[in-house]
């Protein structure tokens, strides 16, 4: 009943604030911003933390300021996730714009019905749940998640990220979601956030990430191998505030031909990549490197 309650005061709450214009929501972002860095502190240590051992020799100052305008960011995501409960398809296309959708199709005419898409915390991901809407409705969507803790925040984010016809599929799950799209040769794109920190258990590759020893998840490696799918990263650019591109790239479509874990490195590398074009748009807040290789 809690988590009822809780859910239906947080969906009323979001569902006002989409309703304000971007301008206005972006004035908020601005108080949230003052409040979240010089107030509340909101893991500056963590932060701090990552972006000095990211990137070593770079003077404080730099540090300061790249962090500063990190936390800009992240409360500009906050809000630009609650107006995704309000956006229309129309503005939502303009400000997360797709530039090349065409290069899915020769994919899916080779015969892989299903097709990995894998990408990172970086920008706004949330905003590119309009991937559906994209392809005219004729491929299928599936954002693979972990579910959140709270069943209240789960249950929100799982309508936010599916207003645009874009399915969860649980981590758990994907296993048997795969088999049922093969089996009923469904063209779909299965989405990754391929970016965190594997749990201890799963750890199974290491690489050189943002100037560290980290361990990397193979899990997307081992899917597209097990079920030969094409892997293709998701480029992902913030123009200007409010307004990000994506582009997709081929990474390979012969998946059982790379080396082993090389589809895994060269996903890390383009992601390192898509990062240092401009730091402040990654998601500095993440444990990314709670492991050490020879603690395991």
């Amino acid at each position: 009943m809690g988590n009822n309650i809780l859910y239906g005061f947080l969906f009323i709450w979001v569902k006002i604030h989409a309703l304000l214009p971007m301008p206005a929501l972006y004035v908020l972002s601005d108080i949230l911003y003052f409040v979240v860095y010089h107030i509340v502190n909101y893991r500056r240590k963590v932060v701090g933390e990552n972006l000095k051992n990211s990137f070593p020799g770079r003077p404080g100052g730099e540090l300061r300021n790249l962090e500063r305008r990190f936390y800009h960011h992240f409360a500009d995501y906050i809000v630009e996730t609650i107006k995704l409960a309000g956006i229309s398809r129309t503005e939502l296309l303009r400000r997360a714009r797709l530039n090349n959708p065409e290069m899915i199709k020769p994919l899916l005419e080779q015969g892989h019905s299903c097709i990995m898409l894998v990408m990172g915390h970086y920008g706004n991901w949330e905003w590119f749940t309009g991937f559906p809407v994209c392809f005219g409705g004729n491929v299928e969507v599936h954002q693979i998640y972990r579910p959140l803790k709270n069943k209240a925040f789960d249950r929100l984010f799982i309508f936010l990220r599916t207003r645009f016809q874009a399915c969860g599929t649980k981590k758990n799950e994907v296993v048997r979601d795969i088999v049922r799209l093969k089996q009923s040769n469904t063209p779909s794109l299965l989405v990754f956030i391929a970016d965190q920190t594997p749990s201890k258990a799963n750890i199974h590759y290491w690489s050189r990430f943002l100037n560290q020893d980290s361990a990397i998840l193979t899990g997307p490696e081992r899917l597209a191998r097990k079920f030969d799918m094409p892997v293709v990263f998701v480029d992902v650019k913030k123009v200007k505030r409010g307004y990000y591109s994506v582009d997709f790239q081929l990474m390979t479509d012969k998946p059982n031909e790379m080396p082993e874990f090389g589809i895994t490195e060269e996903y890390i590398r383009r992601m390192e990549k898509s990062i240092m074009r401009d730091p402040a748009f990654w998601l500095w807040t993440h444990k990314r490197w709670k492991h050490r290789r020879e603690t395991l």
